[in-house]
This record gives C-alpha cells, sequence and structure tokens, in this order.
C-alpha cells in the first residue's frame, strides 16, 4: 500500500472513531473508550468538513499500480458513502435508535472487552456512562419527525437498555470495589436520561411522525450499491434477482422436504427438524465438536490456506447473555493472538436456540471457512485498508458463499441439514426482495412482515423485529444473497481462465487476500474485468 494512502487511510480511521467511539471500542482500539459520540448538527457539519477534506485529498492522489490503485479506490468510495449516509440520509436526524444503539454498543463493548481487565476500563465506563445524558438529550434536541417504525423500534429497546446500565454499573463495580459509588451515580443519571429520552419518544416525536422516511429511495439505494458496494446491479435487477432466486430456492426446499416426509408440507418439516437439540449439558461440546469437524474438513480437502488464528467455544457470560444473539462470533480485533471467540447461551432462556442439524451450518457460517477465516485473513494483511475497510456484501456474502461451498464438498451429511442449509438460503433470497422494495418500491412494513412469515418459519415479533431492522438498514439485508452470487460468478471467471490447472484453494486464497472489499474491485485485481 502506497505511503501516502496509508497516511490517509490512518486519518479516515481517526476521524470515524473520533465520530463513533462505539467503533473503536468494537475493533479493539482502546483510545476513545471513555467518549460517547455526539450526532448533533454542528458535530456533524464539522466532522462532514474533515471528511470531504480526507476525499478530496483522497482523489487527488496519484499511485502506481494496480493494486495501490484498488486500495485508493476502496478508501475513497468508503468515504463518501459516510458522507453519504451523514449529509444525506441523516441517520441521526430520522432515526432515535441511531442515537440508542451507539450508546448500547459503546456500553457492550466495553463489556465484552477481553483480556486483562484494567483500573483504566473501569474508569471508561464511569465516563461513558456520565456521558450518556448529554448524547440523549442531543438526540431529543436533533431528531426530526421519524416514522413510526423507528419510534416502535427505539421504544421496544429501552428495557434492555436500562438493563444494560446496571450490568455496566454492578459489572465494574464488583471489579474495582473503589469506583463503585462512581459507577451508581453514572447509572443514576443515565437512567434518568433514558427515561426522558422515552417522554420524547412518546410526545413531541410521535405526535408528527414521517411514515415513509424510513425509505430512503431508489437514487440513494443505487447510489449505495454503487459507492458502498461496487455493484454495477441497481434496485429493478435485484428486486428481479430476489424474486427468481426465492422462486427457486422454495421449489429446491420443497423436494428436499418431501425426500424426508412426502406427506408433509416443507413448513412442517423444517419445524420438525428444528425440534432436535443438543443435550443442555453438552450444547458447548455439540458447537465446540462442530467447529473442529468443519476446521478439519477444510484443511484435509485443502479448501484454502487457514490463517493462524483458534475460534474457541465459549458460554456466553450472565451479563451478556440477555443482550447478545444466543450464538454471537466475537472477533479478534487487533489481539495479538488472533484468537476469535463464539459465545453460547446455554442459560435456559436459551436452549431452545440451539438445534443439532443447525450446528454444521453455524460453524461454517461463523467458524470455518466463513467469517473467522475471512477476519483473520483481512487482520493478517500489510494494508491498513483490507484490514478495516468492508462492505457486507463481501463478508456476509463470503459467509453465505461459504455454506454452499461446503455443501458442495460434502460437509453436510444429513437430510435435514441439507434442507435447513438451503432454508437459510431462501431466507437470505426474500431479504433481497424485502430491501428493495422497502426502499424503493413503496412497501408498507406491514406486507413485509407477511412475505417474511410466507417463507420463514418466524412469528409475529421475530418478523416484525427484522423488518424494522431492514427498514433502518438500507442495502444491508440483500448484502449475504447478492455477494454470493458475486463471488460465485468470480469463482467461474476465475476457473475459466485457470482451465484444467483451476485450484479451488487458489480461488480462496486469492479472494480472500483482499480482506472485505467490494467484489468488483478483487475482479479488479484477479485481472478478470467483465
Amino acid at each position: 500500500m502506497a505511503p501516502v494512502t496509508e497516511a490517509l487511510c490512518r486519518s479516515y480511521l481517526d476521524l470515524c472513531w473520533h465520530l463513533d467511539p462505539a467503533a473503536a471500542t468494537e475493533m479493539g482500539v482502546t483510545a476513545h473508550d471513555a467518549r460517547l459520540g455526539v450526532f448533533d448538527d454542528e458535530a456533524m457539519r464539522e466532522h462532514l468538513a474533515a471528511l470531504t477534506a480526507i476525499a478530496a485529498a483522497v482523489e487527488d492522489l496519484e499511485v502506481e499500480g494496480v493494486q495501490d490503485e484498488i486500495d485508493r479506490t476502496a478508501l475513497l468510495d468508503d468515504i463518501r458513502i459516510t458522507i453519504l449516509r451523514y449529509g444525506q440520509e441523516r441517520p441521526q436526524v430520522h432515526n432515535p435508535g441511531f442515537w440508542l444503539s451507539h450508546v448500547y454498543r459503546a456500553l457492550h463493548g466495553l463489556l465484552a472487552r477481553r483480556g486483562p481487565v484494567d483500573q483504566a476500563l473501569g474508569q471508561a465506563a464511569v465516563d461513558r456512562l456520565a456521558a450518556v445524558p448529554g448524547v440523549l438529550d442531543a438526540a431529543g434536541a436533533t431528531l426530526e419527525h421519524p416514522p413510526s417504525v423507528f419510534l416502535d423500534m427505539a421504544a421496544d429497546t429501552l428495557p434492555g437498555g436500562r438493563q444494560l446500565i446496571e450490568q455496566v454499573a454492578a459489572v465494574f463495580g464488583a471489579r474495582h470495589p473503589d469506583l463503585a459509588p462512581e459507577l451508581a451515580r453514572a447509572a443514576a443519571g443515565a437512567r434518568e436520561a433514558l427515561e426522558r429520552f422515552e417522554r420524547t419518544l412518546t410526545t413531541e416525536l410521535r405526535a408528527h411522525p414521517d411514515e415513509h422516511s424510513y425509505a430512503v429511495g431508489e437514487d440513494e439505494f443505487n447510489r449505495r450499491l454503487h459507492l458502498e458496494h461496487a455493484l454495477r446491479s441497481s434496485a429493478p435487477e435485484l428486486w428481479r434477482y430476489g424474486l427468481h432466486l426465492r422462486e427457486e430456492l422454495e421449489a429446491e426446499v420443497a423436494a428436499l422436504a418431501r425426500a424426508i416426509d412426502p406427506g408433509a408440507h416443507w413448513l412442517d418439516v423444517v419445524a420438525r427438524a428444528r425440534e432436535t437439540r443438543p443435550e443442555a449439558g453438552g450444547i458447548l461440546e455439540a458447537y465446540a465438536a462442530e467447529i473442529e469437524r468443519a476446521r478439519r474438513h477444510v484443511a484435509e480437502r485443502g479448501l484454502l490456506t487457514l490463517p493462524p488464528g483458534a475460534l474457541r467455544v465459549e458460554a456466553t457470560p450472565d451479563f451478556l447473555a440477555p443482550l447478545v444473539p444466543p450464538v454471537t462470533y466475537v472477533p479478534p480485533g487487533e489481539a495479538a493472538d488472533r484468537t476469535g471467540v463464539l459465545y453460547v447461551s446455554i442459560q435456559d432462556e436459551h436452549r431452545d436456540a440451539h438445534r443439532v442439524h443447525e450446528l454444521g451450518a453455524t460453524a461454517v457460517r461463523e467458524g470455518f471457512p466463513g467469517h473467522h477465516v475471512g477476519l483473520l485473513a483481512a487482520l493478517g494483511h500489510p494494508s491498513l485498508v483490507r484490514r478495516h475497510l468492508r462492505t457486507p456484501v463481501t463478508v456476509e456474502g463470503w459467509a453465505l458463499y461459504a455454506e454452499g461451498m461446503m455443501h458442495e464438498e460434502e460437509f453436510f451429511t444429513t437430510p435435514e441439514e441439507r434442507l435447513l442449509h438451503r432454508v437459510d438460503l431462501l431466507g437470505s433470497a426474500v431479504r433481497v426482495i424485502l430491501d428493495v422494495g422497502l426502499h424503493t418500491r413503496g412497501m408498507r412494513p406491514d406486507e413485509a412482515e407477511s412475505t417474511l412469515r410466507e417463507v420463514l418459519p418466524l412469528d409475529r415479533l421475530g418478523a416484525r423485529e427484522a423488518v424494522r431492522r431492514f427498514c433502518a438498514a438500507p442495502t444491508q439485508p440483500m448484502a449475504a444473497a447478492v455477494g454470493r452470487r458475486e463471488i460465485r460468478a468470480l469463482r467461474e471467471a476465475y476457473a475459466a481462465r485457470a482451465g484444467d490447472g483451476f485450484r479451488l484453494a487458489a480461488f480462496h486464497d486469492a479472494f480472500l487476500s483482499y480482506g472485505g472489499l467490494p467484489v468488483s474491485l478483487i475482479r479488479w485485481g484477479m485481472g478478470l474485468e467483465e
């Protein structure tokens, strides 16, 4: 990576972490642990001006060689999408959940920090709790006419937010008794601020909602596709792709289900397959065995070069269990030992989430060769751009592609495993339809919920929560399915050029050397431009 590009990337990351200290904590960067971000109009003007200046400097760079140009392009597009997000889409103005999520992520990041817990981290917890009132008061002054779907989503997170505040004060107070009084006072102030914000949600913000402001519109949606993900596709083409993929997979899922039970509807077969659960006392061992089976399968078949870095399976700590999904991958971040953790919640209320016939797919998606391997490959790269900048189309697309590739490589051994793997892919196809529909085709949230429940075994609450997330994150729901498509097309082009000399491992190693950069940039780097 060219030294000037490296320096500008470092400046950009520093600016992003100053704006969003929660993101820094999640990356293992400790310099901003004691802060929260503020996203009011004045702060955003300052940061947008700085981002624009960095973008201009990157745009004027002269670099040598294709690989340096790829890094420069990826950096410039990432800066531009950040400017687009805060300057035009403005979630800080339209979505109260944006502010709450920042607070929650910042506090959760301190709780989830692995390794030695020193006095500085305890003091950071005090400082972040003390900063909550200022952030939420700024949110109340900044928000304008959020739609009901965002108001409802934010309101539903408040009980968990209160619990998170209590957890931070209790956990760090137990670790650092000398800080307990300060933590208690800061937590009390944070709780009061959350109560004030709840009143704001239910009174003035609820009075004049803009019911359609969750939709970014086709122009902005397409701009995100092109800048954030470097996709040539536009919303109409993705709509058609999602419909076609859904139709194809529904037929395939129905056929797989008939092979298991010819007389039952496929949804009933899926429901029965999900009823088989590991023994209550052996959940961690079951996940660890599947992680090892997936790692061994990749190694024995020579599917790629495994980067150094273990993946441990651990019980989710009690204080984290209410705050994270039942299975949560925690990447190593900047940790030197490159060890990731798969947290598995074994508390009574989470045991039904663990299903025998889905353990293998989880091991592939989160571990080998999915997210863990992909992130390890990125973290080991000398280029700062490739270590830190990524699009979910590549990251989530790689994980979904990995499931399909392992299916081709005979990793899934039972009919139920193969069925549930294809159901997972069907779900990703439906997310493409809902993503495009909600943001560009006038689809209402209740319509999206009905569509989701037609093809996935979700209850009403689960469908509602999913659709709310889709409304708040344009172009994210479609990422896995579209990324899988792009990676498969790239593999076909790579294989066609290689001819008889094609080796799957060589393709995977070459692909992973680009970290999470957009697939079109990886195609360019491989010399396979369309």
